[in-house]
């Protein structure tokens, strides 16, 4: 019978520790007049990612990326025409799963890209 308890403290104890599933990883892009950060963005190609975007600034801004988000598979959240829109303060998430390769991104308000609003995303 020993044996037996020995088999079974194993497998419960390996029940334990197995990992749950996987939750996607997070990374927060900070928004404000006129820059993003982090500044590249790295992301692992073809595992889920959680976006948080936060507009630090009280003015509107965007995050355009058109190819980025054309070419990722989106698990929840929207990017209407390959944006996402932030009014002032305001907080945005996108869970996607990313398609290597690197991406360029841009507020696309009046003279923002030009001041200094435009980021690079590298999916490898």
């Amino acid at each position: 019978m020993s044996g037996f308890r020995l088999v079974l403290v194993a497998a419960v104890s390996l029940s334990c520790v197995a990992p749950a599933a996987a939750q996607p990883a997070a990374q927060t892009i900070d928004v404000w007049s006129f820059g993003f950060g982090p500044k590249p963005l790295h992301l692992a190609a073809g595992r889920p990612v959680t976006l948080t975007f936060v507009n630090r600034s009280g003015s509107s801004h965007d995050f355009t990326a058109h190819s980025f988000f054309a070419y990722a598979r989106i698990i929840a959240g929207a990017a209407p025409g390959g944006e996402i829109e932030l009014r002032g303060h305001d907080v945005r998430t996108i869970t996607l799963v990313p398609r290597a390769g690197t991406y360029h991104a841009h507020c696309s308000h009046f003279m923002h890209k030009q001041l200094g609003m435009q980021d690079l995303i590298v999916v490898d």
